[in-house]
C-alpha cells in the first residue's frame, strides 16, 4: 500500500555532506515508524538510522552517530537523512523503510522499502 522512493544520492568526496530523501506514496507516513538502511557489495543489509511514528525518538548505528541525521516532515509525507562528514565506508545502497510499529531498528521488522540510492564516497 505504501510506495517509498529514495533520492538525493550521489557521489561525494571525504568528509563532504548529502541529504537523502523518501517520499512515500498510498499512504501516510505519520503511522509508520521510518528507518534508513544501506547496503554495501557483498554485505548484508545493515540499520542505519531510525525514527519513531510520532518522530520523538530516534536512533543510530555506532558508525554513524554524530554524523548522520534523520528527521520526518509528516506534512510532506516524507523522511530524510542528513549526512555529514562522510567516508568511504559509507558508500553503499541506501533504503528508506517504514514500519507498522512505533519504532524499530530490526530489518525484519520492517513492512515497506524503496529501491534504494546509491552514496559513493571517494578518498
Amino acid at each position: 500500500q505504501v510506495q517509498l522512493v529514495e533520492s538525493g544520492g550521489g557521489l561525494v568526496q571525504t568528509g563532504g555532506s548529502l541529504r537523502l530523501s523518501c517520499a512515500a506514496a498510498g499512504g501516510t507516513i505519520s503511522s509508520h515508524g521510518m528507518g534508513w538502511f544501506r547496503q554495501a557489495p557483498g554485505k548484508e543489509r545493515e540499520f542505519v538510522a531510525a525514527i519513531s511514528r510520532p518522530g520523538f525518538n530516534t536512533g543510530y548505528a555506532d558508525s554513524v552517530k554524530g554524523r548522520f541525521t534523520i528527521s520526518r516532515e509528516n506534512t510532506k509525507n516524507a523522511v530524510y537523512l542528513q549526512m555529514n562528514g562522510l567516508k568511504p565506508e559509507d558508500t553503499a545502497v541506501y533504503y528508506c523503510a517504514a514500519t507498522r510499529r512505533i519504532f524499530s531498528r530490526s530489518r525484519g521488522e520492517y513492512d515497506y522499502w524503496g529501491q534504494g540510492t546509491q552514496v559513493t564516497v571517494s578518498s
